[in-house]
């Protein structure tokens, strides 16, 4: 190999067997593996071989825009670009035989399939393969909520179908669904750049997998991919009533780190929530408020589903709140109480190595350049208003789910992050060159809801609950 070459390799679910893998091919990616924390590692066995860990929904897209070679992940995140841009520049080259999964739509068990008509909610996190599904399903008014994740516990009363991943064959799955189709199968695969594809030498690294792929130049086939045939899906009218009517009020809590936290402020304002955090990953607690219903969600989805009228109030972080607000300026999402606790700072971020030290400097270097500024961010909105308010010139954004500080320095110039201490940062040889705002959490509430006669009293009950835990802790 006489050119540098570049692969992105998976963290999460495929890291394991990824990593069995790569040391069967004898790579010597010795800091690759389940409790690594490095990102950056290099191949004893290809001295121009270097690799980078993502999260695994990154990864086809570093691939198809050049910045790596090749790739390691599911096809269910290929065909998830592909679907939408079937042009991109990936090739699947090879289907690796582990990490299989099927993604499947499913509906409440309880609700049946039996009419064509109203509006077909689909929560997911594949919304690109949903819309497909639907068009080719053909059906007459459908609605895409795209989410980070959590998908299954969306059916019934705020969705009629969720398109999620399980393993194959299965029948059923939490919270009484079952699958009505299938609609994609998959496994890991190897993907490549089409123009690295076309000219550069790959051979010994393919030829390390197996299977003699390296005299294999030209474009392969779709590594294995099906798209399982499936009825048309017909939702029931119990199933179109799954809101929940009248005055019940939707509560919507947050997964993840911050539920000790909201448990405590609960807590102190006197709202017993059983199973919350959950042990057995139930997503739908109990208060013991009459004519309260709660779910347990993503805070990076709650300002879409308060919009949409999913949820009445939720407890999420005002970083959230402000991406969403960018994006959808007349939404009926407002600020209720600032709960005071999980403080981060949003900022944006470049490499030590780079010389500047806050976005006027970045301007001024941005300005000599020809290429565009790179923006790496979980945060789409907010980050592309920082690039605008602050005249940065020609810039990208570039969307991540996670893991964003290994972006820096070669796939992206600037990040918009999150960080309480400022210590992972550093520790990535990175620097803060700004800071936006600071970020609580916040009661979030949708305007239409708190104005609704039939709410309004069980709301401000709640509310003030809050308010009053807030002011007291």
């Amino acid at each position: 190999m006489d050119k540098q070459l570049k692969i992105a390799l998976p963290k999460g679910r495929l890291l394991g067997e990824t990593a069995a893998l790569l040391q069967g091919a004898d790579w010597g990616l010795t800091g690759y593996h389940a409790r690594a924390r490095l990102y950056r590692l290099e191949s004893e066995m290809f001295p121009n071989l270097s690799a980078k860990v993502f999260h695994e929904k990154d990864i086809p897209i570093q691939v198809a825009i050049g910045n790596y070679d090749l790739g390691i992940c599911g096809l269910d995140w290929v065909e998830e670009l592909l679907v939408k841009y079937p042009s991109s520049a990936v090739i699947k080259v090879k289907n690796l035989e582990y990490g299989e999964g099927v993604l499947y739509m499913v509906a409440a068990r309880s609700d049946g399939i039996s009419t064509e008509e109203g509006l077909v909610r689909i929560a997911t996190e594949y919304p690109n393969l949903a819309e497909s599904f639907a068009l080719n399903r053909r059906l007459r008014r459908f609605s895409i909520f795209p989410l980070w994740g959590g998908a299954e516990v969306y059916p019934p009363e705020s969705a009629e179908l969720a398109l999620i991943s399980g393993k194959a064959g299965k029948r059923s799955f939490g919270y009484d669904l079952i699958p009505i189709s299938e609609v994609l199968s998959f496994n890991a695969a190897l993907i490549a750049n089409k123009n690295s594809w076309q000219t550069k030498d790959l051979s010994q690294v393919l030829a390390s997998l197996g299977d003699g792929l390296s005299a294999d130049r030209k474009q392969p086939s779709s590594a294995g991919v099906r798209s399982a045939p499936s009825e048309k899906p017909v939702i029931s009218p119990e199933a179109r009533r799954g809101k929940d009517a009248g005055a019940t009020v939707r509560l919507a809590l947050p997964d993840g780190h911050q539920q000790q936290p909201t448990l405590r402020l609960l807590n102190r304002a006197g709202i017993e929530v059983d199973d919350y955090p959950s042990k057995r990953g139930n997503r739908r607690p109990v208060a013991k408020l009459e004519g309260v219903t709660i779910k347990v969600i993503r805070p990076q989805d709650m300002p879409l589903q308060v919009a949409n009228g999913n949820f009445d109030l939720a407890i999420t972080g005002k970083d959230w709140l402000r991406e969403h607000l960018y994006q959808f300026p007349p939404s009926p999402v407002a600020e209720l109480i600032d709960l005071k606790f999980g403080k981060v700072r949003i900022v944006a971020v470049a490499s030590k190595d780079l010389s500047v030290t806050d976005a006027y400097s970045l301007k001024q270097l941005n300005a000599e350049q020809s290429v565009p500024l790179r923006v790496a961010s979980e945060y789409v909105n907010i980050a592309d208003k920082y690039a605008r308010d602050n005249h940065l010139g020609m810039y990208r954004i570039i969307p991540t789910w996670g893991a964003t500080e290994a972006f820096l320095p070669e796939d992206a110039d600037l990040l918009i992050e999150n960080t309480q201490t400022g210590r992972t940062i550093a520790r990535h040889n990175l620097k803060i060159i700004d800071t936006l705002f600071e970020s609580t959490a916040c009661l979030i509430g949708n305007t239409n809801s708190i104005s609704s006669s039939s709410k309004r009293k069980r709301i401000k009950s709640i509310t003030e609950m809050l308010r009053r835990a807030v002011e007291n802790g």
